[in-house]
């Protein structure tokens, strides 16, 4: 390039990294350039891709703060320091201590599992069992899945509890709406994005002696 294509290339990646998350088509009219060449652009930048809205979305490397799962999200937008959903979904179950049921994906991942655990049934680098009437993904590594297998049902044992941040949402909700039924917040958790079962909602009141009285009818 030019020194003139170097500013040029420079006020591009300001702009985009102010902007923080953009479409190609966004960044083919930023740069005064065709599709092709902002493909191009984009892979010269590192830009990584978002794991859900089909891939649609790019951001700069230095702009994302990866929390401890190695995920980002801004405005609905999801990133992972891993790659793609594929890549991300198997390296999740993979840093697991014992494995992933759907539920947790879904938390995890901000995504309604339904819409992409029918591609991972078979996965070679998966293995899926059905544990106490659910489903659980395990990393298909022998030595990592002897691990994951001994500390899932340890968990069977105790009860899973919740991660911290579907703790928050539970007593966001609860907080918000004492009456509701564990099944009822379970359903207004998942219009959040969080796949929590009833019996982990009992568990966290159990652990935390906030357990009330079933009520007679669910809101």
């Amino acid at each position: 390039m030019s020194q003139s294509s170097d500013t040029l290339d420079d006020k591009a990646r300001k702009a985009f990294r102010r902007r923080k998350v953009m479409t190609i088509e966004e960044v083919a009219e930023l740069i005064h350039r065709s599709i092709h060449t902002a493909r191009r652009r984009l892979k010269q930048w590192q830009a990584r891709s978002s794991y859900n809205q089909n891939a649609r979305y790019y951001v700069l490397p230095e702009v994302p703060v990866f929390d401890a799962n190695g995920l980002w999200h801004f405005r609905g937008v999801f990133f992972s320091q891993y790659g793609n959903l594929k890549q991300t979904l198997i390296e999740l179950v993979r840093r697991s201590p014992a494995g992933l049921d759907a539920a947790q994906m879904g938390s995890l991942l901000g995504l309604d599992p339904r819409s992409f655990l029918w591609a991972f049934a078979s996965h070679p680098q998966l293995r899926r069992e059905k544990t106490q009437g659910r489903f659980v993904y395990y990393c298909a590594e022998r030595s990592v899945y002897t691990e994951q297998r001994k500390h899932r049902r340890a968990l069977s044992v105790k009860g899973r509890q919740p991660t911290s941040l579907e703790a928050i949402a539970i007593l966001v909700e609860k907080i918000k709406h004492p009456a509701l039924s564990n099944e009822t917040l379970s359903r207004r958790l998942r219009k959040q994005n969080l796949f929590v079962e009833p019996e982990t909602i009992h568990n966290l009141f159990v652990r935390h002696d906030l357990a009330v009285k079933k009520t007679p009818h669910s809101i």
